[in-house]
């Protein structure tokens, strides 16, 4: 199988976890379950695997032609900044001109990718662009890890994506013994490192060809027994009657990450055997799934700006609909009536994503094949 080929269930992935956020957030967190945290989970471990597979294959090429991986390297970051920077640039651009609090205020933190930084700092969030502080993680993350993945041995690479795992740990446990705000062990790049840590290392047995590791994906069990330990653990969080404890501090983003990946990795194993699994396919190769997930970035990016339940003023547009269709359709977007309002939400930000994607994103993302490994 040829592991540069798109994988059509990925974009499948980025549906479902862009889904779960855009839900959590627009419920007010009423749910039942932190979903926002597993979205956002779901989608660190696939950058951690992609980013991953990308770098290794290029350190590959670089070595069979007999270059420097400084070529690699130079290309990569082209390639990420023609990828991100344009759509949140922009977006930042709108919100400054517009207004938007607390986008002038603390505009330097956007515009360098600190707002997690501010986060923990400060230790509390940011209003409409709270969100914004996993973008935040994950270019942090594309600062130094390429380095590692082009510089070190083959064998080095491993030992690094196995140590991400509990150093995370370990600094979400420290944080928490330490009785720091549950934000900072939440927004801080290096917590996050487990969830990018057990995604590169699906790569790098993908890449090196481990049967043995591979062999995990081959059926449900592995995936049906880590979505048993992630309901476990939010389930002993819930119990625990307060806010923010032990079990989301510490534990939660490890049992997300260990579901995440063996998701991501029965689908790689479903899509590499060519199975007939007609639920997952299903589940991550629908049309719907696939184009949403194809402008997810976007999606994310712009959502909180649509509505947010805590931070959307009384004259914002999107208050003012709801407000309307709640008077002329009682209870709407209330109880059981909560799935129309997310609905409603979601159909706007995937209109407002998609005229993103054609006039911005897409032909941007075209000069990325000038540049190539």
């Amino acid at each position: 199988m040829n592991n540069n080929s798109y994988i059509k269930s990925l974009d499948g992935v980025r549906f479902w976890a862009v889904s779960l956020v855009l839900a959590d957030h627009w419920s007010g967190d009423k749910l039942g379950f932190p979903a926002g945290y597993l979205g956002v989970c779901l989608f660190f471990v696939l950058s951690g695997f992609l980013i991953t597979g990308i770098l290794m294959d290029a350190k590959k090429k670089d070595e069979n032609l007999g270059r420097g991986h400084g070529f690699s390297l130079k290309q990569f970051y082209i390639r990420r900044t023609l990828r991100i920077f344009p759509l949140y640039y922009i977006t930042l651009a709108v919100l400054f001109l517009l207004n938007i609090p607390p986008v002038r205020e603390k505009f330097w933190w956007l515009v360098t990718y600190m707002t997690n930084n501010y986060m923990a700092i400060y230790q509390t969030w940011m209003g409409s662009v709270d969100h914004l502080w996993s973008l935040a993680v994950e270019e942090q993350f594309y600062i130094f890890f390429p380095f590692l993945v082009l510089f070190l041995p083959l064998g080095k690479i491993r030992n690094v994506l196995v140590f991400f795992i509990p150093l995370a740990i370990g600094l979400r446990l420290y944080l928490f013994l330490h009785q720091a705000s549950w934000i900072s062990s939440y927004v801080l790049m290096p917590t996050c490192l487990d969830a990018f840590g057990l995604g590169g290392l699906l790569a790098y047995w993908r890449k090196t060809g481990n049967d043995k590791m591979l062999s995990l994906f081959k059926s449900n069990i592995y995936l049906a027994i880590s979505l048993l330990i992630y309901i476990f653990v939010v389930l002993l969080y819930r119990n625990q009657g307060t806010n923010h404890n032990f079990y989301d501090m510490v534990v939660l983003r490890f049992a997300e990450a260990l579901f995440s990946v063996f998701l991501i990795g029965r689908l790689l194993f479903i899509d590499r055997a060519a199975s007939k699994d007609t639920f997952f396919k299903y589940f991550s190769e629908n049309n719907v799934a696939v184009y949403i997930g194809k402008i997810s970035y976007g999606v994310y990016l712009l959502h909180n700006f649509v509505f947010n339940e805590y931070h959307s003023g009384a004259n914002h547009p999107t208050r003012k609909l709801l407000e309307h269709l709640g008077a002329v359709w009682p209870g709407f977007g209330t109880g059981n009536l909560m799935i129309l309002k997310i609905i409603l939400l979601y159909v706007i930000t995937i209109a407002i994503a998609s005229l993103s994607w054609y006039a911005i994103e897409r032909p941007v993302n075209r000069l990325k094949d000038k540049f190539g490994y």
